[in-house]
């Protein structure tokens, strides 16, 4: 089979909910991956940032084939030997009382949705069915009925009616839209990405996550953190809130929380928020099952041991700072955190930031579009200072050929 034939075959008995890069890949390792015709590509999307330890870490899929051969699945009606191990180990990691393992970010940001509701009527005393949680525009929690809900752009929630009601929509990176609209005293939480991925790696200001987390305190309101795509070191630090000394009530983790190696989500909060959710109220079947377990350990030791975060602030300032000297006209912007990046593009000639990221796949790094016009740049956090400057001259040569 070719390329093309691989390709058929997915179109033919898939749906079309993904419009992907025409390369078809067939294995990876470390920073790279290779297509079914042995063409090596350096990896920039990461499988949207789940693949921060890089494809198939020896440590963790150790983990993982070591523990499929003993017990994979219990669900949560039996304890099983290895929860609690994760549970305890992940919790002072983050430095939280209790975790809500899951399986998704999309998942995850539902049970955090709920756990706040509950805090709301439970703890706060909102009036039962009137509680309020304050998103942000243009942001992106995930595709699922509640949460296209939350979303300001059409091509998520088009079509998709009718829409969960409590939601309050205001702008981001606009602390002054918050304080005007929390004063009601039926809010019970405001919910938001440190940096929005899938927006185009929108960077707030500096001083706008503490900012929001004041005025939540002052106002009884849980402050919620999506840090799915930005967190586990992803941006420098091990939260993007720790740039600002900002604790969430509730942390949202998922994707690199399992290297990429199977699907592991997690909801953080301490003690008065969570025990709000008594047991039947909520749960998964897959939810903290032992694979999960095992690999997220495994996950969380690789980002200690190999420093990730600090590699990926170091990485990041070269990067930015290598793709800003090129003289471009498509460039019109350089922006991100550590290894969270974006180059948002100028189209020229009817070249458009897909047709770049076209150029960039025959020249051997991948990376995707976001809104036309911006591309994303979010290599494996384990990348070295030689492979991200080889990856750099790929980038370069592209643009300056266009």
């Amino acid at each position: 089979m070719n390329t093309q034939d691989y390709i058929s075959r997915e179109l033919k008995y898939g749906a079309h909910n993904y419009h992907p890069l025409p390369v078809v890949l067939q294995k990876g390792e470390g920073v790279f991956v290779w297509d079914t015709d042995g063409k090596r590509y350096f990896d920039f999307l990461s499988g949207y940032s789940a693949l921060s330890q890089g494809h198939c870490h020896p440590k963790i899929v150790a983990a993982l084939k070591k523990q499929a051969d003993i017990l994979t699945l219990t669900s949560r009606a039996f304890h099983c030997d290895i929860l609690g191990e994760f549970m305890e180990k992940a919790c002072k990691f983050f430095g939280y009382d209790k975790l809500l393992p899951m399986n998704t970010g999309a998942e995850a940001v539902e049970t955090a949705l709920k756990l706040a509701r509950r805090w709301g009527y439970e703890v706060k005393k909102v009036p039962e069915d009137k509680a309020k949680i304050v998103v942000c525009a243009d942001n992106f929690h995930g595709r699922t009925i509640t949460i296209i809900s939350m979303s300001t752009d059409p091509s998520s929630y088009g079509g998709f009616g009718p829409f969960t009601e409590g939601f309050i929509k205001i702008p981001y990176n606009d602390s002054d839209a918050l304080n005007a609209v929390i004063s009601d005293k039926n809010i019970v939480g405001f919910l938001v990405e440190p940096i929005q991925g899938e927006a185009g790696v929108a960077v707030p200001d500096d001083g706008y996550l503490k900012k929001c987390f004041d005025i939540c305190k002052k106002n009884n309101v849980l402050f919620i953190a999506d840090e799915v795509q930005s967190g586990i070191a992803r941006t420098g630090k091990l939260l993007a809130c720790d740039w600002e000394y900002v604790k969430p009530d509730i942390l949202i983790l998922g994707k690199a929380l399992s290297g990429g190696v199977t699907p592991v989500s997690a909801v953080f909060a301490d003690d008065e928020i969570m025990l709000t959710i008594k047991a039947g109220e909520h749960g998964s079947t897959y939810g903290g099952n032992p694979l999960a377990c095992a690999v997220g350990m495994v996950a969380l030791d690789v980002v200690a041991e190999e420093k990730l975060a600090e590699n990926a602030q170091k990485m990041g300032e070269i990067f930015r700072a290598e793709i800003a000297k090129i003289d471009s006209k498509m460039i019109k912007q350089v922006r991100g955190k550590g290894l969270l990046n974006a180059v948002v593009t100028e189209p020229q000639s009817n070249l458009k930031a897909w047709d770049i990221c076209l150029k960039l796949k025959e020249n051997g790094l991948l990376a995707k579009p976001t809104h036309d016009n911006i591309i994303r740049f979010t290599p494996p956090l384990i990348i070295t200072e030689s492979q991200i400057r080889e990856a750099i001259e790929i980038i370069k040569r592209v643009f300056l050929f266009n």
